[in-house]
């Protein structure tokens, strides 16, 4: 007997664990699957209200007793580099961009290996093989690109994993030469995909997640034309200090009421 995919999402929810941002924290993720013929609409829908993709997943961050991680994305109409940033762009001049089908490659796990060993060595991502990388590329129902800068010698500088979302570009997974401190290549992929944006007519780029009081994401706050999502609805980003209540125990709804907020798609037609 066949049986088809409910037309509605399930949502569900992770089992707590240790938060790797904020020390002494929980973090808890409500999530959905992205599959169907209808997996475009639905991750650009999401997309537009707090949700990452990792693979065949939406997620969004749900702890029991804080709402610190915000979803953050720059727009670009209002977007200016600061003098620091335009360094970082003038840096980082030599390196070619070229963008391809997500197809994981021995060059790009070396150098994901280099990154993780030398940055992120007691990451939740530390452990990941090759074939685990290769899944994190490959595995995707969207429009998805993986984007390379080389330098001029040909060699693998940096890559973001970047899905093509219907008013924007979403960085998924980025990922750099650890020993170019100098270059500041986070930040330079970061700038770059806003003037990829740009030249495609794309309003915004979504950055992942930002986390007052987290050094590890401190950085994104340092682009103009930043917006968070916070309380159901995009906003300016201001002053870091002023979201510091979104960490107090009562600024979290309940799971239900978070799910019955969320806005799913016309899958009609």
């Amino acid at each position: 007997m066949r049986h088809s995919l409910p037309l509605a999402p399930q949502f569900y929810v992770t089992a707590p664990q240790s938060c790797p941002y904020l020390e002494g924290r929980m973090e808890r993720k409500l999530f959905t699957s992205l599959q169907g013929d209808q997996a475009v609409k639905l991750n650009d829908s999401l997309s537009k209200q707090g949700f990452r993709r990792s693979q065949n997943v939406l997620y969004r961050p749900s702890c029991s007793d804080c709402a610190a991680c915000l979803s953050a994305r720059i727009d670009v109409s209002l977007f200016q580099p600061s003098k620091s940033q335009r360094r970082t762009i003038n840096r980082n001049a030599h390196l070619a961009r070229t963008a391809t089908s997500p197809w994981a490659t021995e060059d790009q796990y070396s150098l994901f290996r280099r990154y993780l060993d030398r940055r992120h060595a007691d990451g939740g991502m530390a452990d990941m093989d090759v074939f685990e990388f290769a899944a994190m590329i490959e595995e995707t129902p969207i429009r998805s690109r993986v984007v390379e800068y080389a330098d001029p010698k040909g060699e693998l500088t940096a890559v973001c994993l970047t899905d093509v979302l219907d008013d924007g570009l979403s960085m998924v997974y980025s990922f750099y030469e650890p020993d170019l401190p100098k270059q500041s290549l986070g930040s330079w992929m970061i700038l770059d995909h806003v003037e990829i944006a740009r030249e495609a007519g794309l309003p915004y780029v979504y950055l992942g997640y930002w986390v007052p009081g987290s050094p590890k994401m401190g950085y994104k706050a340092g682009f103009s034309g930043l917006e968070v999502y916070r309380h159901g609805r995009w906003q300016a980003m201001r002053a870091p200090e002023e979201y510091e209540a979104d960490t107090h125990p009562l600024s979290t709804d309940p799971i239900a009421e978070q799910v019955a907020n969320i806005s799913l798609p016309d899958t009609r037609g």
